[in-house]
């Protein structure tokens, strides 16, 4: 949470330019959303002011309504705002049209979701390459190499996602959400259709895409485990952040949800 960013610091001292001198992914400044409308609107999000630091694993969490998944929606430019202004890669997102929009997350974002998204009729290699190929562009091959080693999936290339495990499935999402070197991933989720064990796995890689790869990631998530995998976690109740912690480990998260659930009920 930046408490020093108001909506107007964000227009002038925390303009585009500044995002990439000050080492930010991505920054909201009074961002709001709401759906319906009168009597029957439910406010997701409420004048929300945030930076996402390059280099580092963000952690975004809360109770269930909180509206973190929407949070990151609006970021990412996957869902409109109400009101406020939301920049990623030196570009305000809150001001393009349809089709600049969609060439920017082509170009600069990365998305991991729970549903592991593979083509079936393609290979591993074939998914992890997508988004390049339909975008044109020849992938970078040492930087692909790069990630399949990382993500362990040499020998697992010219499988099929019928013929992978979950959390082999899920490491081929990883993989295929940093072959174009985004700004920024998203990860939405990303260990809910695995195992312990898997989700350990892809967990661990996030953290290293981060720390050895230089990737910045932005992660929603429930579990207190997956936070502790990151180097910050950004924690909202009713659609405002209302706190957030420094190198979390699973027993101080779980700590402070508790207490928001407590404060709720």
């Amino acid at each position: 949470m930046s408490s020093d960013t108001s909506a107007s610091g964000a227009t002038a001292a925390h303009g585009p330019t500044a995002l990439r001198q000050d080492g930010v992914a991505a920054r909201a400044a009074q961002l709001t959303k709401a759906f319906g409308e009168g009597e029957t609107q439910v406010t997701a999000l409420d004048s929300v002011d945030i930076d996402i630091p390059r280099g580092r694993l963000t952690a975004i969490m809360g109770p269930s309504g909180s509206g973190k998944s929407t949070l990151m929606h609006c970021l990412a430019g996957l869902d409109t705002v109400t009101a406020g202004r939301v920049w990623i890669a030196g570009t305000e997102i809150t001001r393009l049209k349809d089709k600049e929009l969609t060439k920017l997350r082509r170009d600069n974002i990365g998305f991991i979701f729970q549903a592991f998204n593979l083509l079936p009729t393609l290979t591993a290699l074939e998914n992890i390459t997508l988004p390049t190929d339909i975008a044109g562009r020849r992938p970078d091959a040492e930087w692909v190499r790069q990630v399949v080693a990382a993500l362990g999936l040499q020998d697992r290339l010219r499988h099929r996602p019928a013929e992978l495990s979950g959390g082999q499935q899920q490491r081929v999402a990883c993989a295929r959400a940093l072959a174009a070197r985004p700004e920024i991933i998203f990860a939405d989720e990303p260990t809910g259709n695995l195992d312990s064990r898997a989700g350990a796995e892809v967990l661990a890689f996030l953290r290293r895409s981060v720390d050895t790869l230089g990737q910045t990631v932005v992660m929603v998530t429930h579990d207190p485990v997956a936070a502790s995998y990151a180097h910050r976690v950004v924690f909202l109740v009713d659609g405002r952040i209302v706190d957030e912690m420094d190198a979390p480990t699973s027993e101080r998260v779980l700590e402070r949800m508790k207490r928001f659930d407590a404060s709720q009920g």
